[in-house]
């Protein structure tokens, strides 16, 4: 089994030529809205687990990187505006790009003959629309792909026997059957390919930096599920 670690909303960077679009609110590159607080840094940590890794350089307020093409939000209230060929030069230069890249080294993986563990790693508001979310960790996944099921679950016994107070949910705060770019994946690749994003509340995040006992607890945990499934 092969690990591939991605981070699609690693940072909130908007190329110079497209700046003038957040003129009128350049503090929303500051906010979540821009990108998930403390996954980058989280994704740090666990590269050294993986086989494979990837993160997205620009905002998902130019483009969602996590959403497919026919997507209502795959461009932001910021760049929605923006002419066809202008949007179609930022799928040209960002999104398909970092995509394709993905894709192609899960290709190579599973053409070797290896089963591939997707991991997409995000972060979440504690609060939204003014309902607080009551978790810390999300696990998302399909749940008729028994695989993906099945690794979840595990996943969520070693965290809290690591520490038994972590709330772990199922597809949550995010259907994760739902649009993104794991479910993409799962299209392409309807064998030796298990997709799961790890949603960590962003309670946990101060200054982008995750909590380092958060961190090591994901380490920890991911690090003993790939020997388990290795050796299974």
């Amino acid at each position: 089994m092969k690990l591939v670690l991605t981070c699609e909303h690693a940072f909130p960077a908007i190329p110079e030529k497209y700046r003038e679009l957040f003129i009128s609110d350049n503090e929303v590159l500051n906010t979540h809205e821009a990108y998930d607080p403390g996954a980058y840094d989280l994704f740090r940590e666990l590269k050294i687990l993986a086989d494979v890794t990837h993160h997205q350089e620009i905002g998902r307020l130019l483009v969602e990187s996590n959403r497919s093409l026919w997507h209502k939000n795959l461009f932001s209230r910021f760049s929605k505006g923006l002419s066809e060929k202008e949007k179609q030069d930022i799928l040209n230069t960002y999104y398909i790009p970092y995509r394709q890249e993905v894709e192609e080294d899960i290709s190579q993986l599973i053409d070797l003959g290896n089963e591939v563990l997707h991991i997409s790693v995000h972060s979440f508001t504690p609060v939204l629309d003014g309902q607080e979310r009551n978790c810390d960790i999300g696990l998302l996944y399909d749940p008729l792909r028994k695989e993906e099921k099945m690794v979840s679950l595990e996943w969520k016994q070693l965290i809290q026997k690591n520490n038994l107070k972590t709330r772990v949910r199922f597809n949550y705060p995010y259907q994760g059957k739902a649009d993104g770019f794991t479910t993409s994946l799962r299209k392409l690749f309807p064998q030796k390919y298990m997709g799961i994003e790890l949603e960590i509340n962003q309670k946990w995040v101060k200054d982008d930096k995750m909590d380092e006992a958060m961190k090591k607890t994901l380490y920890d945990t991911l690090k003993e599920l790939k020997k388990g499934i290795s050796k299974n």
